[in-house]
């Protein structure tokens, strides 16, 4: 079996922690019977460097023609305020990835760590079972929307977004979302603010309309600010947390408390629901933390485990996913562990920490 990958190191500790994931996915593959091709090519800050472009025609051109593309970490203060013509996804290397590919079904789950039970706020019990699944829309809404911009007010200076769905964007991730709840407890929470936007009203009706179809599915409307708050309460509560591509970006950071820390979290960004064999998008919900690059301290976990979802959701082999998981899990609870999770170990450290499990 042959897959085609793209790694897109990005910035700051994103070609590090790249690095520790490919270790790992050619350690998987060689076990597994699989063949990597491996392209390597700039995306965000360090493509403008390099090509005064966030990201180029033919890095969208090679991704096309991946199973998967694999992202270390994109963004930096260095490049906050350069502005390029175009939408607001040329402006951002990875959004126009998404964009370009139509990823719009992000994958973002977030699970208790038994090991990591300390790290995290709550008291004993009270997580220990949590595992949130937050399916966050990854194309349209406030992040892609126009008009937006600034200009000259009576007030000063006024800046205006533009927070917009339309329904067949609302169906399709309201569609992945009961399929997924399906396969896992059967309970989908959808997260709007329909008692103050438009937008979030049309989500919530249409949404609705598409749980007609899902009788099996418990479905529970909550405004988003009540869903921050139980699920800082009781994360024990929810399962899939279905989210627009804002409040799901916000939403997913909420959730990383159950693991112990933003480090752990993997996501995916999928070209269609999850089932079969779908090209999607890999990489750690955390920053590019610019501070840490260089060091030797960022944590790999969260790259390891986006690469054990490819192995499951584009490779179609969810029994390598399981394999990388588990092996992960067994590292963490020896204690091989980055400073940010409270540990004294090198990114490095704990990647070999993996492959000996794995080995096991």
């Amino acid at each position: 079996m042959h897959h085609r990958i793209l790694a897109l190191g990005g910035d700051g500790i994103g070609p590090e922690v790249l690095a520790a994931g490919l270790t790992v996915a050619n350690a998987a593959a060689c076990s597994g019977g699989i063949e990597l091709d491996i392209q390597h090519d700039l995306l965000h800050g360090a493509c403008w460097d390099a090509h005064r472009t966030f990201c180029r025609d033919e890095t969208v051109e090679a991704a096309r023609a991946t199973d998967a593309v694999l992202v270390g970490a994109v963004g930096g203060p260095r490049w906050d305020d350069i502005r390029v013509p175009g939408g607001p996804e040329m402006q951002d290397g990875l959004m126009r990835l998404r964009k370009e590919l139509d990823a719009y079904v992000g994958l973002r789950p977030a699970r208790h760590w038994p090991s990591l039970d300390a790290r995290t706020p709550f008291a004993p019990g009270r997580a220990e079972t949590a595992d949130i699944m937050v399916l966050r829309e990854m194309c349209g809404g406030v992040m892609y929307a126009t008009p937006r911009g600034r200009e000259a007010g009576e007030g000063g200076r006024y800046a205006f977004d533009t927070a917009g769905y339309d329904e067949v964007e609302i169906r399709r991730i309201a569609v992945a979302g009961f399929e997924l709840a399906r396969s896992r407890s059967g309970h989908l929470v959808s997260a709007d603010k329909a008692n103050v936007m438009e937008s979030y009203k049309l989500w919530r009706e249409v949404v609705g309309e598409v749980a007609a179809d899902y009788p099996d599915v418990n479905l529970d409307h909550m405004y988003a600010d009540n869903c921050a708050y139980q699920m800082a309460m009781d994360p024990t509560r929810f399962d899939v947390v279905l989210a627009c591509n804002f409040l799901g970006d916000l939403l997913s950071d909420l959730a990383a408390i159950v693991s112990g820390g933003l480090g752990m979290l993997p996501s995916a960004c999928l070209c269609g629901p999850p089932g079969g064999q779908v090209k999607g998008i890999y990489e750690p919900v955390h920053g590019s933390a610019p501070d840490l690059s260089g060091q030797e301290i960022a944590n790999p976990i969260g790259m390891i485990v986006s690469v054990a979802m490819m192995f499951e959701h584009s490779f179609g082999r969810p029994d390598i996913a399981d394999r990388i998981e588990h092996a992960t899990e067994r590292a963490v609870a020896r204690g091989v562990l980055t400073p940010d999770i409270g540990g004294q170990s090198a990114t490095g450290d704990v990647t070999k920490a993996v492959l000996a499990e794995m080995e096991a």
